[in-house]
């Protein structure tokens, strides 16, 4: 579903060109999960945005069934974003003028995919169906990613990208939003892509990957 080949990224500071992905190469299937790990400044993050759209690279090819993202104008790379991927982010990006049942179609209808059957099913299944017409101020932090996690999958995207999904939420917080992240993008049969600095949530994805100043570190795909 993705395939991300020999990748290259850097960044100008000054005076100097600084190399955040040097030649990287990740594949993830539908239906399967891959953890990036690394330490801070490995380009995890450089990467997660590249394959969003968000970022464009400097050489090397990233895949969309098949398809390069390399070329897309701007236009195009927001269609993907729209209509290709579900994105959690670490903190939350809720629209804090709409309510929980807005934030949660607000991708979907965006991608003329809304169903409100399944976003009444994602809200009873992450807990959350009784805080519809709250609005995000009034909601905790793990309540703010269920809500996340259930815009990101309401249009039932065939790529979820997470950054850091658990890294602001208690550890038995984390353990509770990952189950529901696991299950649901299984049910959908999306392929899933987290970038994380916890060894323990890793290990809980199908696959696991570990970056070290911009490449894969050997011996580190599992």
């Amino acid at each position: 579903m993705l395939v991300v080949e020999n990748v290259h990224k850097s960044f100008v500071t000054g005076d100097s060109r600084v190399p955040v992905l040097r030649g990287v190469d990740l594949d993830i299937a539908r239906g399967t999960s891959l953890a990036l790990t690394g330490e801070s400044g490995s380009g995890k993050s450089t990467l997660l945005h590249a394959i969003a759209g968000l970022e464009r690279v400097d050489s090397g090819r990233i895949l969309i069934d098949g398809v390069p993202l390399e070329g897309r104008n701007e236009a195009a790379l927001a269609r993907w974003r729209r209509d290709g991927i579900g994105l959690v982010f670490q903190q939350y990006n809720l629209i804090g003028s709409l309510t929980v049942a807005a934030n949660l179609a607000f991708q979907a209808r965006l991608a003329g995919r809304n169903d409100p059957a399944w976003t009444g099913y994602l809200a009873e299944r992450l807990g959350i169906a009784a805080l519809l017409e709250r609005y995000p101020e009034q909601l905790s932090g793990g309540q703010q990613q269920r809500v996340a996690i259930g815009r990101a999958l309401a249009s039932k995207p065939p790529l979820v990208l997470a950054d850091e999904p658990t890294g602001s939420l208690d550890e038995h917080s984390s353990e509770a939003v990952l189950d529901l992240m696991l299950g649901l993008v299984a049910e959908v049969g999306s392929a899933l892509l987290i970038v994380t600095h916890s060894a323990h949530l890793a290990s809980r994805l199908s696959h696991r990957m570990h970056l070290h100043l911009g490449r894969v570190a050997p011996q580190a795909i599992a």
